[in-house]
């Protein structure tokens, strides 16, 4: 899974169950209630994939931009939605140590099962890069899994879990069961959190005397 063949195999071969063909429902319903935080800034989307969620906010007409590990997603996603959002190829773990101008500068990180996807042992480094990569203040906006299966990708999660996770550098602003996929009722969780002001916790993730 932090091999980019693992992914890219995948997408080649449209062997993708968790595509929805189109935006989360999640995020739908979000925009739908306007919710006062939810204003148009910058955005990330973490394993953007095909785009759809991307695409949903580029039109509501935020800056987005989608990083994803598999060159076919990122080639899918330009041609599908490359008039409403950006789509680069990137290790999101790298994120923080970009030095271009998509480097600490966004106001949103959404994720559609990002942190569900990643080996579990890297998701104190995610929490991390989206840390580094928020202006303080920012939102996280996700939508989480949790599951009774033994293994993944997607790796189950609670909500105790993301709080011990994220409690340190993020503020908990809501969560929410609404709008589920239909066979996933129960299942998904969109969480809202908030990028507090001070200095991450941790520090950057790819600085070396991080051990």
């Amino acid at each position: 899974m932090q091999n980019v063949d693992f992914w890219e195999n995948l997408y080649v071969a449209e062997n993708t169950p968790w595509d929805l063909a189109g935006p989360s429902p999640h995020f739908v319903a979000l925009l739908h209630q306007k919710p006062d935080f939810l204003k148009p800034g910058t955005m990330a989307v973490t394993g953007s994939g095909r785009g759809h969620d991307a695409a949903l906010f580029g039109q509501a007409g935020f800056e987005v931009t989608g990083f994803d590990y598999a060159p076919a997603a990122v080639k899918l996603a330009a041609q599908l939605y490359g008039g409403l959002a950006r789509f680069e190829m990137a290790d999101i773990f790298e994120l923080p140590s970009s030095s271009g101008s998509n480097a600490l500068v966004f106001d949103y990180v959404l994720e559609h099962t990002c942190f569900c996807a990643i080996p579990v042992e890297r998701r104190t480094d995610y929490v991390k890069t989206v840390c580094h990569i928020l202006k303080p203040g920012g939102y996280l906006i996700g939508v989480f899994w949790e599951h009774d299966q033994a293994d993944g990708p997607p790796f189950s999660t609670t909500e105790a879990h993301l709080r011990q996770f994220f409690e340190a550098d993020f503020e908990w602003i809501s969560q929410e069961e609404k709008a589920p996929v239909a066979g996933r009722s129960g299942v998904e969780r969109l969480v809202v959190l908030r990028r507090k002001m001070d200095v991450c916790a941790s520090k950057s993730p790819m600085n070396p005397e991080i051990q």
